[in-house]
């Protein structure tokens, strides 16, 4: 990708995506883009099945349009209130795939919009997969230009850069030229937004995030086809996404250097925040009996996400999600954490374990999502370098249900976006 260094990076980004094809693609980015296309459908019915995306999918069906694309739940809507319900239903229960370098949720900002334009567009499944992978490779490299300079400002990643990837991965179903997707950057740079205020608030905030990225992404395409402009110095120019949102200049070899992001994507194991996965993993082995002391030790950085005196009781279960405190006491005490644990937030052995964790900060790594997990308890000490990766159709399976075989038979056969929401829509009725 690289392009010249007086080359604005938005153009040489543009010019990647527009020409990328599907025989260009690696074989193991090719089944990495399957298995992330395949855990956030599985992540969306999940959500949908415990009404987690209702009003965002209630929202998107009555904003209806010309039939262009489907909710997973069936109505015909046009394309960008399909991938806005859509992607809210994907991120919904925090369960869906995280880019540690870039700390994006990759395949909530890019799967929904991937079929909602795939479909409106009838594309086939080598199509539908590529526009995916240069959205896959879009947010995550952006994400990971800046290591945690977004959040480090109270900003969402997953919502600054998830609105450029949406453009580029309906930029390229819809046939940008590189002219004309640079001009789509530069819109949905334009449309960057995420607080992370919702971090002191039992508020629902985050889950709408990549909603409104995968809308805006596929708007900024769309006004970019008829003619609307963006500017080239979007990304990285004086007032650009870097410059304004992050305070930084980006990692231009990180942005736009060789080799693919879309094989480094985390999948998760527990439907929490993504940096409290290595404490639970050195957790898991101390699980048993209510220990008197527990010390948890966090990367710097993540300690203003998952810590803090007003988590230990969490208000809502999305705000346990975002407790250490609240997750590592059900790991600790029951062995695991799933779906089923923040059913559950006034559980009196839970909570009085929570208030006994204390939280260490140490940096031990590059980035809060690369830390290692150290939990201490009662003396007995437990280290893990980095969090387990599931097994991916293993957790879809159970996120889909029954008819699981026929949303892997489709994505396996590289069926289209059609074919997936027909597998899709199969789970949910």
């Amino acid at each position: 990708m690289r392009g010249t260094p007086a080359e604005p990076a938005a153009e040489v980004l543009a010019r990647w995506a527009a020409g990328l094809r599907f025989e260009d693609l690696p074989a193991d980015v090719v089944e990495a883009a399957r298995r992330h296309l395949v855990d956030a459908l599985g992540c969306a019915v999940a959500g949908i099945r415990r009404s987690a995306a209702d009003p965002a999918l209630a929202v998107a069906a009555s904003l209806g349009g010309p039939p262009e694309a489907r909710l997973f739940t069936g109505e015909r809507v046009g394309a960008v209130a399909a991938a806005f319900g859509n992607a809210v239903a994907v991120h919904a229960l925090d369960f869906d795939d995280t880019h540690p370098g870039g700390l994006v949720h990759a395949g909530a900002v890019t799967v929904p919009v991937a079929l909602a334009v795939g479909e409106q567009a009838g594309a086939s499944g080598p199509a539908t997969l590529t526009a995916l992978v240069a959205g896959l490779e879009t947010v995550c490299r952006l994400g990971a230009a800046a290591p945690h300079g977004f959040h480090a400002r109270g900003l969402h990643a997953t919502s600054i850069c998830g609105p450029v990837a949406a453009a580029v991965t309906a930029g390229h179903l819809l046939g940008l030229d590189a002219p004309t997707m640079t001009a789509a950057i530069g819109i949905a740079a334009s449309a960057a937004s995420g607080l992370l205020e919702f971090l002191h608030s039992p508020a629902g905030t985050k889950q709408l995030h990549p909603g409104t990225a995968a809308a805006n992404g596929i708007l900024a395409a769309r006004l970019a086809a008829a003619g609307a402009t963006g500017p080239s110095g979007a990304l990285d120019g004086e007032y650009g996404l870097y410059a304004a949102l992050a305070g930084r200049a980006p990692i231009r070899d990180v942005l736009l250097g060789d080799g693919w992001e879309t094989t480094r994507i985390a999948v998760k194991p527990y439907p929490c925040c993504q940096l409290s996965h290595a404490s639970l993993d050195a957790a898991r082995p101390l699980a048993g009996a209510a220990p008197a002391r527990v010390t948890v030790t966090l990367h710097p950085g993540a300690v203003p996400i998952i810590a803090g005196p007003e988590k230990r009781r969490p208000r809502s279960a999305y705000e346990a999600k975002f407790s250490v405190y609240f997750c590592v006491a059900a790991m600790l005490l029951d062995g695991r954490v799933g779906l089923d644990t923040f059913d559950r937030l006034d559980r009196a052995d839970l909570l009085a374990l929570a208030a006994r964790i204390e939280v260490v900060a140490e940096r031990g790594a590059d980035v809060p999502a690369r830390a290692p997990g150290v939990v201490e308890a009662d003396g007995r000490r437990s280290v893990v370098d980095r969090p387990a990766a599931p097994d991916v159709r293993a957790k879809a399976a159970a996120n889909l249900g029954d008819r699981a075989g026929a949303v892997f038979a489709a994505v396996d056969a590289g069926d289209g976006a059609t074919g997936l929401l027909d597998a899709i829509e199969g789970c949910l009725t």
